[in-house]
């Protein structure tokens, strides 16, 4: 397997899993056989926060420099254990997770911006940055109870670690993405007959 250039790696985490809480997992991921963790610094959660709608750009709170990034990584493997286990038909652990679900400190807050315009919204402390991911943590504890786990999947090309869930209409994807494993695959059965032809 040939490594491709540092310079040629993808800058920004896939977003190809059709849930957030997947796409979370999916920050630290294969490319092109060589290991890559897309979480480096606080600024690289801050901007996956804000790429898939977590939070606005610049509303991220000021955290002690690492602790954003050490609590984002905590929780993703948290969440990976836990949905391994679940996918496997194991009893899991959730006693990490209800750490994080624990620290979410909210409480609904009525707004009327203008007359027949009435929301209830969801306000949560964000003093922490286990607080401050509290709503990832949620999501997660949802797909882990509500989620179809036979349309929970992993890639099927070998080298892959990307989760999907396949929201297709038939239920068949195999791939993380066409573009990406699905054609790596092509190419190689094809170049497999071509040897055996």
């Amino acid at each position: 397997m040939t490594a491709i250039p540092p310079s040629d790696l993808p800058l920004e985490p896939y977003v190809l899993a059709d849930d957030p809480v997947l796409d979370m997992l999916n920050t630290r991921a294969n490319v092109d056989g060589v290991a890559r963790d897309f979480w480096e610094t606080d600024a690289d959660v801050e901007r996956w926060l804000v790429r898939l709608g977590w939070t606005e750009e610049g509303a991220v709170p000021a955290f002690e420099e690492g602790a954003l990034l050490g609590a984002a990584r905590g929780l993703r493997e948290v969440i990976r254990d836990l949905l391994e286990q679940r996918k496997a038909g194991l009893q899991g652990e959730p006693a990490a997770l209800n750490g994080f679900l624990r620290k979410a400190v909210s409480h609904p807050q009525l707004s009327w911006p203008a007359p027949g315009e009435v929301h209830l919204e969801r306000q949560r402390k964000q003093q922490t940055p286990e607080q401050f991911l509290s709503p990832l943590a949620e999501a997660a504890a949802v797909l882990l109870v509500e989620g179809d786990f036979a349309l929970i999947r992993t890639c099927e090309h070998p080298d892959c670690v990307l989760w999907f869930y396949d929201r297709t209409k038939a239920h068949k994807r195999r791939w993380c993405s066409m573009a990406l494993c699905g054609n790596r695959h092509k190419v190689a059965e094809f170049r497999r007959r071509k040897l055996e032809g």
